[in-house]
């Protein structure tokens, strides 16, 4: 049991849950390295929300919102991590749900699916085709989702899936800790923030954002300032951290 009042209570109970859904097989085990290496990026923005990562979080909901079809596409560590807040931005933006994998398996996706859906989120479901050119398990998407989507949100993703994406025309909004991956670099917008908080982030802008202002936001995004803000940001704290 894990007291609420120790310093790393949040990280602790996501390691947690985790582990738990690994055993069950919702996370790949090499999912447990990819949270290890993004919570050392957390550490190094103080394992807050900063205010370059609101402004992001404002453009995406702006981009879900203005969307022709909007996907939220799901990994093993995300349907973990935050599988309530993936229900609510759903709810927020009307946006479609697909579960993409790297490591995918029928077992994993029926697991994956079942997690999402008890908690209120409405999956899509098909036959997968190779619509995106990648030689892995991520290149399968759904043709009335991801395939057919102009907006998709990648949390946790894959620079290659990104790339590809981009190429195919569709705007990228992507989740990620670390401002100097491919993906952060890659995507049409980069949320430099934790992925609980994030969500929420994006869901209360889209029940605030006025149309006028959605339009603003969408014609002033600028990725390479948010990463840079985001750098500048680690920097500050390193700077200060010892003094």
């Amino acid at each position: 049991m894990i007291p609420k009042d120790h310093p790393r209570y949040r990280s602790l109970v996501a390691r947690e849950r985790l582990a738990r859904c690994a055993r069950e097989g919702v996370v790949a085990l090499e999912g447990l390295a990819a949270h290890g290496r993004g919570e050392a990026f957390d550490y190094l923005i103080g394992e807050r929300t900063s205010e370059s990562a609101l402004l992001a979080a404002r453009t995406a909901a702006a981009m879900l919102l203005s969307a022709r079809h909007a996907v939220i596409s799901v990994n093993g560590n995300t349907a973990a991590l935050a599988a309530r807040e993936v229900a609510a931005l759903q709810q927020a933006s009307g946006a479609d749900v697909e579960v993409n994998l790297f490591h995918r398996t029928d077992e994993r996706i029926a697991l994956i699916t079942r997690l999402l859906e008890e908690h209120g989120v409405r999956v899509l479901s098909g036959t997968a085709e190779r619509l995106v050119p990648l030689a892995h398990d991520r290149g399968l998407c759904l043709p009335e989702g991801i395939g057919d989507a102009d907006v998709v949100l990648v949390p946790l993703e894959d620079g290659d899936r990104c790339e590809a994406l981009r190429k195919m025309g569709k705007a990228v909004i992507t989740v990620d800790l670390n401002p100097l991956s491919r993906t952060a670099r890659t995507a049409t917008l980069t949320i430099v923030d934790e992925l609980t908080r994030a969500l929420p982030a994006i869901t209360a802008a889209c029940a605030t954002l006025e149309p006028g202002e959605r339009d603003r936001l969408i014609a002033s995004l600028d990725n390479t300032y948010l990463l840079r803000a985001a750098i500048d940001e680690m920097r500050e704290r390193l700077v200060h951290a010892l003094e």
